[in-house]
């Protein structure tokens, strides 16, 4: 029997690249979206094109009804879940040095998708996770798309650096009380070539940062979503004995400058 995944925001990006590598797995593939009802379309199309099955499932990760029902119309489809990516996520692109920039609310937004909705995912298909184990030994997995900005407070906006921080906490909470039935894992992502990073920066300064990644980090190149997704991908299906783990994905980036060549 096919194995389940739901990977959450899964219309662009990182998500959609998710959906489709699971599907050439051979995993079916709960696609969800909140508002990009067009591209989730293709993403959908992309995973059955590659023979398995697949949902598409219209939910808000912030709000715990839309959790819930995203994990009962997986379970009603396939009558199991083996994985879930909490990849939805949100932020305001704010210089960190205005403080002004930044209001409660905006903390409140993004604090409630990307940390509370994760919570909240993990909560919903933990039970079905659970029992799975008890009546099969089959251990599932979940995977949170962190950020390069939860470790080193870098990133979009404090209010989003902060959230993914939370994030890399709620996975140790989480990989504690789940086990031995669940593995939870983190990974946390630098730079990816993105639509969604392209419109919160702007072309201009999305060029740049590009550019800079391709010159300056060590393996000279900037993150694409499917290189995102060979790490969730190794957390996911295989890391049979990892849990409350976090893998940076960053070209290198995290290591600083350059050491001189030759000394």
């Amino acid at each position: 029997m096919a194995k389940v995944a739901i990977v959450t925001g899964s219309a662009t990006g990182l998500g959609a690249a998710c959906a489709v590598d699971l599907a050439g797995r051979g995993w079916n593939v709960a696609i969800n979206y909140t508002k990009s009802k067009k591209e989730a379309d293709a993403t959908y199309a992309a995973v059955k094109a590659k023979g398995v099955d697949a949902i598409l499932v219209q939910a808000d990760m912030g709000q715990d009804a839309d959790c819930k029902k995203l994990a009962s119309e997986t379970l009603k489809k396939w009558g199991r879940i083996d994985g879930l990516v909490n990849n939805a996520g949100t932020t305001k692109f704010q210089s960190q040095g205005d403080l002004d920039g930044v209001s409660p609310e905006d903390f409140d937004r993004i604090l409630r998708v990307n940390v509370t909705g994760p919570y909240m995912m993990s909560r919903a298909v933990y039970p079905i996770m659970k029992k799975q184990w008890d009546e099969r030994q089959e251990r599932g997995s979940i995977v949170n798309i962190s950020s390069i900005a939860g470790v080193m407070g870098v990133g979009s906006s404090i209010p989003y650096a902060c959230s993914k921080g939370a994030l890399n906490t709620l996975t140790l909470t989480l990989a504690r009380w789940f086990s031995p039935a669940v593995r939870v894992n983190t990974v946390c992502p630098g730079f990816i070539q993105t639509r969604w990073l392209l419109g919160g920066m702007g072309e201009e300064n999305y060029n740049k940062m590009k550019a800079n990644q391709e010159s300056s980090a060590p393996l000279r190149q900037a993150g694409t979503p499917e290189q995102m997704a060979e790490a969730v991908m190794f957390f996911l299906t295989s890391a049979s004995n990892i849990t409350g783990e976090f893998l940076i994905v960053d070209a290198g980036t995290h290591l600083g400058g350059l050491p001189m060549k030759g000394r």
